[in-house]
């Protein structure tokens, strides 16, 4: 029976490129971490304001790494705020979001943390809650959902298309 669950799901390698359609991010790299329980997205110029009696958040998405091309100013209703321990074992209270996620052509809603990822690898991190009986996670392998054209893996690495 075991077997017959997991071939059922798609697997993800290590790292895969997402959309988050609903925050206008037609493109980001992110980490899968098993090892993360929650989802992180890079954030900057964070700022809570109320609309309509409910709070809500405002930012600026970097999708590529090492670089600020590309700014996607959006803004959504805050879901949430939390204590969150980082890598470096750092814990900071982070904004929470609800946003759709797109990995391989199909989307489902996840919980976002916001914060400055500027000096991590990747702009976006997958956690557990994000792919937890949806996907499996072939750690060996990456893009296993497909990767964008070379022009637009050239960006994500700084470099002029």
């Amino acid at each position: 029976m075991l077997h017959r669950l997991m071939k059922d799901k798609p697997v993800l390698g290590w790292r895969e490129w997402v959309s988050l359609p609903e925050l206008g991010v037609d493109l980001i790299k992110a980490k899968v971490d098993t090892g993360a329980r929650s989802s992180s997205l890079h954030a900057v110029d964070i700022e809570q304001f109320e609309r309509d009696g409910r709070q809500w958040v405002r930012f600026v998405v970097l999708p590529w790494q090492r670089s600020e091309l590309d700014p996607v100013p959006t803004e959504a209703p805050l879901h949430d705020t939390r204590e969150v321990r980082s890598s470096t074992g750092e814990s900071r209270s982070r904004p929470v979001i609800t946003s759709a996620v797109r990995i391989g052509g199909v989307d489902h809603s996840t919980e976002l943390t916001l914060t400055d990822r500027s000096e991590m690898g990747f702009r976006m991190l997958l956690g557990r809650e994000a792919i937890r009986a949806r996907y499996l996670v072939d750690s060996g392998r990456s893009y296993r959902t497909g990767k964008p054209a070379k022009a637009i893996r050239r960006r994500n690495r700084g470099q002029t298309p």
